[in-house]
């Protein structure tokens, strides 16, 4: 069934999703902020890459409301409030959220905009929602290596990289202090986690 944009409940969830997206980037925002203070500039690192995709997905979902520029939309949604004192919080909150995103919004936004005939938006519903299971199984690693003790800690030697100047050293410890630039353990990375993949 063919629905006119401006009446379509499409519409209605691209405001949804660019309001969770643009909420997402903010929390992830001031998550990386936490994780600076508690001297983890690779979790911070993390959170703030995070963040600059939401953002672009927040302005992908903007941008298809231009037939509606102009017009105020009610919404109703629910969306977390998480002021959590601990990087692990944030991160396991991160990955149900991104999870949530995937496995339900997106997925369901994507066969209401095809059911109502706008299958483009279908198509950038689905894509984004690949990308939120990208981003929840990104912080479910990071979340397993803090609460396991192993951000900085391997079963055996492995490649770490320094995220400020990409020293590499093979160890199974990330070193104290990076021996080239002097930057303290926080910044250092798993090789196969560079750049946060």
């Amino acid at each position: 069934m063919s629905v006119a944009f401006e009446q379509s409940q499409t519409r209605v969830n691209l405001l949804r999703a660019f309001a969770g997206e643009s909420q997402a980037r903010n929390r992830y925002t001031f998550a990386a902020g936490l994780a600076k203070t508690k001297g983890l500039p690779v979790i911070e690192g993390v959170f703030t890459f995070t963040a600059k995709q939401e953002e672009s997905h927040a302005k992908l979902f903007y941008n298809q409301l231009q037939a509606v520029s102009g017009q105020n939309i009610q919404i109703d949604g629910s969306y977390p409030v998480e002021l959590w004192p601990e990087v692990l919080q944030h991160l396991r909150s991160a990955q149900h959220n991104e999870f949530q995103e995937w496995e339900h919004d997106y997925k369901e936004f994507a066969k209401t905009a095809k059911a109502e005939g706008f299958e483009q938006i279908s198509h950038i519903f689905s894509m984004v929602s690949e990308v939120e299971r990208t981003h929840g199984e990104r912080f479910q690693k990071f979340a397993d290596l803090l609460e396991a003790g192993k951000l900085f800690i391997a079963d055996t030697k492995i490649k770490w990289m320094c995220l400020n100047c990409g020293h590499i050293v093979d160890a199974s410890v990330a070193p104290e202090v990076c021996p080239m630039c002097r930057h303290p353990q926080g910044w250092f990375v798993r090789w196969e986690l560079a750049p946060f993949e």
